[in-house]
Parts: C-alpha cells; structure tokens; sequence
C-alpha cells in the first residue's frame, strides 16, 4: 500500500513537470511563472515552501519536548506574523516595485533599487552559501520517516530518489510546476496532519486524557530549569517562554527575509490575488505550523518508547522524537503510515523545489549573467539555471550523508534551519522592507545588515557562544533572530549617518506607486462626494 501510493504520487509530480515544460522556456517563466500565478497556488507554494520535514519532524520534536503545549505559540506566530503579517506587508508592494525594476530575484532587486552591482554579488553569495544547510536538513527529517516506514530502507537512497524526483519536475516545468505541486501536497499536508493528530491523541485516550497524562510528567523527564512542578508542559507559556520566544521570533519573522519566501509574491498575478491569498496562507498555516507543534507537545507521553537520557533529553537525540511517537501510535503498515510518509515527503520536496530555483536562478541572472558572461542570451540563462539546479540538488544531498554522521553541535535539524535562516533573513529582511517603504535606505546600511548577521551567525557556529542570561549560551535559534532584529535597527541608524541615496535612482523605483490604475467601482469608490 505504501509503495503504491508513492509510485502514484511520483507519477503525479512528474506528469505536472512535462506538461508545464512550454510554459517554462522563458527566464521569466522558469522562474516567476510568467508573474501570472492565483491566489490559491501562491498561497499554497508560500506555505509549503514554509513548513517542511524541518518544522513536522525537527521542530515539533525539539521544541514539543522542551515547552509541551505551549510550543504550540510557535505555530501561531508563523500563522500570523510570518503569513498573515508578511502578506499584508510585502505582498503588494513586492509585486509592484520587483515587476517595475523588472527585477526576478533578491539580488538583482538590491542592484537595481540601490544601483550596486557589488550589492548584487554579495546578496547571491549569502543566498548559494546559506541555503545549502537548510537543504540538507530536509533530506535529514525524511530519513528518519523513511527508516521507520521501510525497515532496512537505506538512507542513500531516501535521498537519491527524492533528489532526483524533484530535480525532475522543476527542470522541465520550473516555477509553474512547482507551484502546482505544491498546491497538491499542501492537500497531502492538511489532510495527513488532521490524521496524524487524531491518531496519536486517539493512542493516549483521546485529547483530555492525552492532556491530564502531560500534566503529570515528572521526575527525570524534566528539562533543566522547568523545576519539578506538575503540570508545566501543559501551562499557558510553559517550561521555557524567554527560549520559546526566540524560537518564535526566527521562525515566524524569518520568512519576510527569505529569498525563496519573498520570491512568491514576485509572481502573483493581481491584487485580488493578494487579498484571496493572504487568508488561505494564514489559515494553511494555521493547520499546518499550529498542528505540527501541538503534535510535538505530546512527545514525553511516549518516553517510554523514545528514550530518555541522563540529561532529561530523547536517549536518540531530539529528531526521533516525532518518527517514535508515530511508530508507537500508527501501525507501521496501514494506511495512515503510508499518509504519513507521502506528508514528510509532500513536505520536503516542496520546499526543496523552491529552495534549487531560488539558489539557481540567483547565481545565473545575478552572478554568472554580466559577470562571468557578459552577453547572455535568454535561452542560455535557462540552461544554466538548470544545470545549476543539478548542481546544487547534489551539493545538499552530499552535504546531508555527511551531516547524518556528524557529530557537530548543529547536527540536528532545528539548529541547522536556525544557521541558514539566521544568516540570510538576518542579512535581507530589513534592507528589503525598508527599500520598499523609505526612499532613505542607503547602501552602506544594507552593507552593514549583510556583514553583521553573516558575521554572528557564523560566529555561533564556529564556537562562539556567549551567556545571554544565566545558564543560557546563544545558540543558533538565539543568533538568527538576534540578527533579524538588531537589523530592523542598523538599517535606519547607518541610513542617518551615511550619504544619502542618489536621487534618481530613487525617484526611478518609487515611480511605480504612482501610476494610475483604473479599477472597478466595487473595488474603490473613487473621489465623488457621497451624499
């Protein structure tokens, strides 16, 4: 039944790829779709591309583990500050001003609304570099999936045939392809995360019972700091709040400095578009993000299966949380298993597909395009833009056998996710935001953004972890939203002390909110008096 129903969603996947391939022979519509995609698949691709593998199997485990219930609060700020917010916010003004400068990516954005190619280059070296991690850690969270539904499965070739799969259907039908999929395995996504949900609460008695057993976890299962109080995992803010808020932070306000996050409102056909998909990506993630960790917080029902160390931590580290929870609740060769695997799979590869178009259309129209060739045509930007996606799909899935076998300090997913959206969300959310609404943004202060949270993130990463109160190290979580909000104050300070941005330049990305556009009276009432 299992493999059944993988071989019909492979088939799926692939058909969608060839039959967008017309629409993709164009830069424009590999990348963008032709700026012609409706709300619901827009919405979908943003929020696919937003929960992976990486939130269903890393973060409600880790996080579910350490603050219970109340890890729950993460997926209720990524429903409203990284969808709702982020919509409301960007959505419009992206599309208007990215279609103006005629402008595909983040990059290529920052060159031509601050006339810095330099800027360009640097923004598509953050980009390459940093999404490499974040890739790996998809392949992780499916592994662990795939060894517990196919017992002997061998984690080589979990990530050869989702490597290659998706490699399959986003070289022949690029963004169109993508978004279509997409469309499709959020349905996966919704449908197996309800089930999920049901069947584990269903294995402890049913949601009170579930409840009442979390309530009263005691003794070594305790986190460090949580004291032995009955009940903690199951309180408002639980264990933890001063650790929980920075998960929120990274994970919710991450997503307005994303390339591979922004980049979908590039895309989006109108602005009844954006009305329409701002409420279906809020409510996606809702569903998604807010059951994912409530399904986490469940974790410590289930020690017995999962193991617990000296430390009060999973025996086998915090990735096996989920997979054990679901081995000890859903029979292993039924149905809702076979849901479950298509559900970390719809998961993986759909933000996978997005992460290899954003990395390879980045590094051929802002790096290799005018760099390295100095005339290139459109047809061959398109072949490069899928060579690199092989390029970079092979780097990833090589960097993920060789981090399987770490033993580093990011050797799990969550920190992993933290390290790349740290660095990049940190280095783009505040000079793309402010660029968008202030005409004082200055390229040194996006300079500034991009030095100060590669240079913090790395720092974390290489060993520098510095007391931020008392028995707590910056960790990764810390450093990226760290970064994120210390730029959202660099960008306005350095713009006050740096020279000011050439006006024409400026006058020039700002022309475009000052078109006039004729519109339907249902829509806008106009200038008439009403009587």
């Amino acid at each position: 039944m299992k493999i059944a129903l993988l071989v019909a969603y492979f088939a799926v996947l692939v058909a969608i790829g060839f039959w967008c391939r017309r629409k993709a022979a164009s830069v424009d519509g590999f990348v963008l779709g032709g700026r012609s995609v409706g709300p619901w698949l827009t919405a979908f691709a943003y929020g696919t591309s937003y929960f992976s593998a990486v939130v269903f199997v890393g973060y409600a485990g880790q996080f579910g583990w350490r603050y219970g219930v109340s890890a729950t609060w993460a997926g209720i700020g990524n429903a409203l500050i990284g969808s709702l917010l982020a919509w409301a916010v960007l959505g419009r003004r992206t599309r208007i001003m990215t279609q103006h400068l005629d402008s595909a990516t983040m990059p290529d954005f920052f060159a031509k609304r601050f006339g810095s190619p330099s800027l360009k280059l640097a923004a598509s070296a953050i980009i390459f570099v940093f999404l490499i991690p974040y890739t790996a850690s998809l392949y992780n969270g499916l592994s662990r999936l795939f060894s517990m539904a196919f017992p002997g499965f061998s984690y080589s070739a979990c990530i050869i045939v989702m490597a290659v799969l998706t490699a399959v259907y986003v070289i022949a039908g690029g963004y169109l392809a993508t978004a279509i999929n997409d469309f499709i395995q959020g349905i996966v996504m919704l449908f197996g995360i309800a089930a999920t949900i049901l069947a584990v609460l269903a294995s402890k008695g049913g949601l009170q019972a579930a409840m009442d057993g979390l309530a009263r976890v005691t003794g070594p299962e305790i986190v460090a700091g949580a004291g032995p109080s009955p009940g903690i995992f199951t309180s408002f803010l639980g264990p933890d709040p001063l650790n929980l808020l920075f998960v929120v932070v990274l994970t919710s306000l991450g997503t307005w400095g994303l390339p591979q996050m922004v980049q979908k409102f590039y895309a989006i056909t109108n602005e009844g578009a954006i009305k329409k998909g701002t409420l279906i990506s809020t409510l996606f993630a809702f569903a998604i993000a807010g059951g994912c960790y409530f399904l986490g917080g469940f974790g410590r029902l289930f020690s017995a299966e999962i193991g617990v160390g000296p430390n009060g931590n999973p025996a086998q580290g915090f990735d096996s949380v989920i997979p054990e929870m679901l081995r000890a609740a859903i029979s292993t060769d039924g149905l809702l298993m076979a849901l479950v695997v298509v559900l970390v799979l719809s998961a993986s590869m759909s933000t996978l597909s997005s992460l290899v178009i954003t990395s390879s259309s980045t590094l051929t129209i802002d790096f290799i395009r005018g760099t390295v060739v100095k005339d290139m045509k459109p047809k061959s930007q398109v072949l490069c833009i899928r060579v690199l996606l092989v390029v970079f799909i092979a780097i990833s899935a090589a960097l993920a056998l060789v981090q399987y076998n770490s033993t580093s300090p990011i050797a799990f997913i969550a920190q992993m996710m933290g390290v790349s959206w740290g660095a990049m969300a940190g280095s783009f959310l505040a000079p793309f935001l402010y660029a968008l609404y202030s005409r004082r943004v200055t390229t040194a202060s996006c300079w500034a953004c991009f030095v100060f949270a590669v240079c913090l993130t790395t720092a974390n990463v290489f060993g520098w972890k510095p007391e931020l109160w008392p028995g707590t190290a910056m960790n990764p979580i810390h450093s990226g939203a760290i970064a994120m909000l210390a730029g959202l104050v660099i960008v306005p300070v350095v713009s006050l002390f740096t020279p000011k941005p050439r006006k024409d330049l400026v006058d020039g990305a700002f022309a475009c909110y000052d078109k006039t556009t004729l519109v339907r009276q249902s829509t806008a009432l106009g200038a008439e008096t009403i009587r």
